[in-house]
């Protein structure tokens, strides 16, 4: 144990001068403004850059050199805080030093109650400890989430040093990933929760076997899609995916009725970020459910904003949003059952959200079978290396927050190593006294129970639990009492598991709480194998969330009773509620056959309803098919109202459905006629298309239409019509400069129309040349080789090739190449080199111009870089730092709407970084690259070389987004390698700008929020 006195750099000076109470906040905010940026960063000025809820104190509790990158914090029952350390985070993307030891488990302790943690035990430090993101402390059992392993360390004989530990999970995700597994929590059913994110694809025992499911199926990405969310028993047996399909779903909290919430970040820029009511079992949208396809790919019935794309909420079998906050980088999370704050915080979640420098709750109200949520700040940050991973509660109630402490917010990067801190959020801090809990005695143990803290929380279920029935006259003095229905609910969660009887179950599902029944429902599922004679009495209760429960407990329930309730909850479906039919579209998968049987024979006029549409809509049987035609196809009502219908169908695979659109295909050539037919054509396989004379006539119709446009490029590449060729060449002519023409070049190799290729050539060899130079294959650089190379080509077809040669990343290698073997002629060489300027691998360029004649090898002089100090030193123009970004950077980046999608959104990048932090993502871009923006590099099996990012990957297609914002798709059997680099696509700008107009860019971007 290692102890801190109050004094020296990072430490806490005397009295309680880091503090910022309700009332004060001008006066700290003036204060914080008046320092420089190094005086910002000292610890004893921390609290002057963060503003507090009124009625509310935040304290400095500890500080650099105590702790360093605190990325996940619990506290234990004994009010001491353990924290997970990130020294050696993603040392091979930034650079940063790293230590051999490994990174440290503490325990920091405030042993003399006085608000201040003045005592170090490092728990753990080992090499297999790297970046860990999750900690949760129960009893002498620590587990720590460190992708690919879960660990569970033990600390036998208590003197706060781990004697052994043991793998609990493994195979999960990349090491050192912030899309990897998170921290476990102890839910009041007495089992684990835990989430990780997309990077992970499977999970694993101890012993290296595939976990199985609540179905017993292998726990992989070929049932479930990106991030998911899980239940278990305490030992880590009997594993329940309890949702799938999320981004990076941070951390999770679980109240006492059994509710799961969390926060799932997006993909940056797009400001998607969400928080989530977990419905059990619900698919959350992240990728297409049925392909997994990105959201970026076009389908019928697209979202009208990309937030709302972001997620697929316009697809059946998606559960909606509980709320969306914007950009973020979401963190931490609980749900607040204690006292010590305000009214309008408690039993409401508490979460931190380190992109925006912020702590805050999301009160959240019924809104039918769901809920729906407001944003109420508790902590914000002026202080923009104020950076929240994480925050909890102490077993007094008052919250403990760990800060990062950044420039930058992770995403691969850290811009500083040797600061983090914790604050604490009291009515008052200067005194932090954590009582004893007494585990010992029945009443002791129930008193525990009901601490606001998971730790006192577990210790106390375990001492009940192991009284068994002597436990049960005082749990049932509880649950039977007026007081907090919370309380009751943990109080009947354990009275279900000691009396293996009905007596309190029953009682539960009589309870005048909906909530308290819903919990009894949720107690059944896990304790009783036959769940429909407790469900069936609550069929038509009149709450709608307790409906919602009964409909998801039917899940995969094989009883012949169940279609039966199952269609008598449909019934009660109002036509308006998502949260309801998405309840009962996961209460019906894998039985919809019979189920929507069952409702049709009491619905008989179902697609007359708003509430029977619903339910067609959200179907998957082909049973439901011809309702969705007859809806799909009612010219009554516009197009656009019936695009629902038309989406619906790619959920439902078949002969019958295949049938049901190849009917409703109309002969004409109108606008409304063309959209129609290319809204079926989507929803059709090739083949059957193909293979029906009205749909292959319907397909011409449409390319003569869409001729000119993305969609005619897209066509032709699904049904690879050969016939095209022609109409591709006259585009490749009109087009030579656009995308298009780029795109129609490139299929024109696709379909191996060389021979076409060299005689359009002969007639425009301008045009043909310049938009052949960015496709790439090994065919279309060899055929720009030979006219460079060729005698019988003419001086300009020489030169033009020669300066296109190098537009592909495939190219780029040959003219290097050539210049190595001195195969370019010497008066074409600075044609070629000039072609290799804009590369995004500079080192290529720099090694070319080596061989300009009369250079020897003489690269470019490096440039004068800005530095921190002079950009903070200086002030910059806004409207002068917009041009250049529209000159620069507007390429790949959208700021608002305006610029190419390539690249992360910007349009609230100042509310994220700093000045300091947005001149090292210039300087360095491939330092910090986030997340779903990669470089990969594509190799087809035709020759072709590309780079971009991947956008969407299935096991058919994959979609490479391209600098400019061009999109295009490949089929997965045409591609022979995809390779991730570790270099950005984005140039380093400050050789191309001066330093003037670099701190206008960055005072422009600062401006973003």
């Amino acid at each position: 144990m290692q102890a801190f006195k109050r004094k020296g750099r990072g430490l806490l000076p005397p009295a309680m001068a880091l503090l910022v109470a309700a009332g004060c906040h001008t006066d700290h905010a003036a204060r914080f403004e008046q320092l420089t940026e190094d005086e910002k960063r000292l610890p004893e000025n921390a609290t002057l850059g963060l503003d507090i809820r009124d009625g509310l104190e935040v304290g400095l509790m500890a500080s650099e050199p105590m702790l360093l990158n605190p990325t996940n914090i619990d506290v234990d029952d004994r009010g001491r805080v353990w924290v997970n350390e990130a020294y050696n985070y993603r040392p091979t993307l930034n650079g940063n030093p790293t230590t051999d030891k490994g990174d440290r488990i503490l325990i920091l302790e405030d042993a003399d109650h006085d608000g201040v943690l003045d005592q170090r035990t490092v728990f753990y430090q080992g090499p297999e400890i790297n970046a860990p993101l999750g900690i949760c402390v129960l009893g002498n059992r620590v587990i720590v989430s460190q992708s690919p392993y879960v660990w569970d360390f033990y600390d036998d004989n208590g003197d706060g040093k781990a004697d052994r530990k043991e793998i609990l999970f493994q195979g999960i995700g990349g090491e050192q990933h912030d899309h990897g597994v998170h921290a476990f929590v102890f839910g009041p059913d007495g089992k684990l929760y835990f989430n990780f994110g997309n990077e992970c694809h499977t999970l694993l025992d101890r012993d290296g076997n595939i976990v199985t499911d609540q179905d017993g199926d292998g726990i992989t990405n070929k049932k479930y899609r990106q991030g998911m969310v899980f239940r278990c028993d305490i030992d880590g047996s009997n594993v329940e995916v309890l949702g799938h399909n999320f981004r990076n779903n941070y951390e999770l909290a679980v109240d006492s009725y059994g509710t799961i919430w969390q926060s799932d970040n997006d993909d940056d820029g797009n400001r998607a970020v969400r928080i989530n009511y977990v419905m059990e079992y619900g698919n959350y949208g992240y990728s297409d459910e049925l392909t997994g396809a990105g959201w970026r790919e076009n389908r019928t019935n697209l979202e009208d904003s990309i937030p709302l794309q972001h997620w697929h909420l316009n697809d059946p079998g998606v559960v909606p949003n509980l709320l969306q906050t914007g950009a973020g980088s979401p963190t931490g999370m609980l749900v607040y059952e204690g006292d010590m704050l305000p009214k309008e915080f408690r039993n409401q979640i508490v979460h931190s959200d380190a992109g925006p420098n912020i702590i805050r709750s999301y009160p959240v109200e019924r809104d039918g079978a769901g809920y729906r949520a407001s944003i109420l700040n508790l902590l914000k940050g002026r202080d923009q290396w104020f950076r929240p991973s994480d925050v909890c509660v102490a077993p007094d109630g008052s919250l403990i927050i760990a800060d990062w402490y950044d420039p930058g917010v992770g995403g691969h990067q850290a811009g500083d190593q040797t600061r983090g801190r914790i604050y604490r959020i009291a009515r008052s801090v200067s005194k932090y006294r954590i009582p004893s809990p007494d585990y010992s005695s029945v009443e002791g143990a129930i008193h525990a129970l009901q601490s606001p803290n998971l730790s006192v929380r577990y210790n106390a279920w375990v001492s009940l639990s192991d009284q068994g029935s002597k436990a049960v006259p005082q749990l049932e003095k509880l649950f039977h009492s007026n007081g907090n229905d919370r309380m009751r609910a943990r109080a009947l969660w354990l009275l279900t598991k000691i009396d293996k009887g009905d007596t309190y179950l029953l009682e539960g599902l009589q309870d005048s709480n909906p909530d308290i029944r819903i919990t009894a429902i949720r107690a059944a599922q896990q304790t009783r194998k036959n769940i429909i004679p407790y469900i069936a009495p609550l069929s038509k209760d009149k709450n709608v969330q307790v409906r919602r429960a009964c409909a998801i407990a039917l899940r995969h329930v094989k009883d012949p009773q169940a279609a039966e309730l199952w269609a008598t909850l449909a019934s009660q479906h109002d036509g308006k509620d998502r949260w309801y039919l998405e309840a009962l579209g996961i209460g019906a998968e894998g039985q919809w056959d019979s189920f929507f049987t069952a409702f049709l024979e009491i619905n008989r006029d179902a697609v007359k309803t708003d509430a029977g549409r619903d339910i067609i809509w959200r179907a998957r049987t082909e049973t439901a098919v011809p309702l969705l035609a007859q809806l799909a196809g009612d010219s009554s009502v516009g197009l656009k109202s019936r695009l629902r219908y038309f989406r619906a169908f790619d959920f439902i695979p078949g002969e019958v459905k295949a049938q049901a659109l190849l009917a409703m295909i109309r002969p004409g050539d109108s606008g409304d006629d063309l959209q129609l037919n290319s809204i079926i054509l989507r929803a059709l396989d090739t083949k059957v298309v193909m293979e029906s004379k009205s749909a292959s006539d319907v397909l011409h119709t449409l390319l003569d239409a869409v001729y000119g446009k993305p969609e005619y490029i897209d066509l032709v590449t699904q049904y690879e019509l050969k016939s095209e060729v022609p109409r591709l060449l006259e585009l490749v002519v009109s087009r030579a400069s656009s995308s298009i023409g780029h795109r129609a070049a490139g299929l024109l190799f696709q379909l191996q129309a060389e021979k076409q290729v060299k005689e359009a050539l002969k007639q425009q060899p301008d045009s043909i040349i310049t938009a052949i130079g960015p496709v790439g294959m090994e065919r279309s650089v060899d055929m720009l080789e030979n006219l460079m190379l060729s005698r019988s080509s003419n001086d300009e077809i020489r030169r033009l090739s020669a300066a296109v040669l190098g537009k592909s990343m495939a190219g780029e290698d040959r003219v290097l190449s050539l210049l190595k073997t001195h195969a370019i002629p010497e008066e074409l060489i600075p044609v070629a080199v000039e072609g290799l300027k804009n590369t995004w691998r500079k080192a290529i360029y720099a090694e070319a111009r080596s061989y300009l004649p009369g250079t020897e090898n003489n690269p470019d002089a490096a440039a004068e870089v800005l530095t921190e100090a002079e950009l903070m030193a200086s002030k910059g123009n806004i409207e002068k730092g917009k041009t250049v970004f529209q000159a620069n950077c507007a390429t790949c980046h959208q700021v608002n709407g305006q610029g190419q999608d390539f690249g992360p959104k910007l349009s609230q990048i100042g509310a994220k970084l700093p000045k300091t932090a947005l001149l090292d993502a210039i300087v360095n871009p491939s330092a910090g690259i986030s997340f779903g923006y990669e470089t990969s590099v594509i190799t087809t099996k035709n020759g072709a070389t590309l780079m971009g990012i991947v956008s969407s990957r299935t096991e058919l297609e994959v979609t490479i987004r391209f600098m400019g914002g061009v999109s295009q798709s490949f089929k997965m059997a045409e591609i022979a390698s995809v390779k991730e680099t570790k270099e950005s696509m984005m140039p380093p700008l400050q050789h191309t700008m001066s330093k003037g107009q670099l701190v206008d860019l960055i005072e422009y971007l600062a401006s973003l929020k």
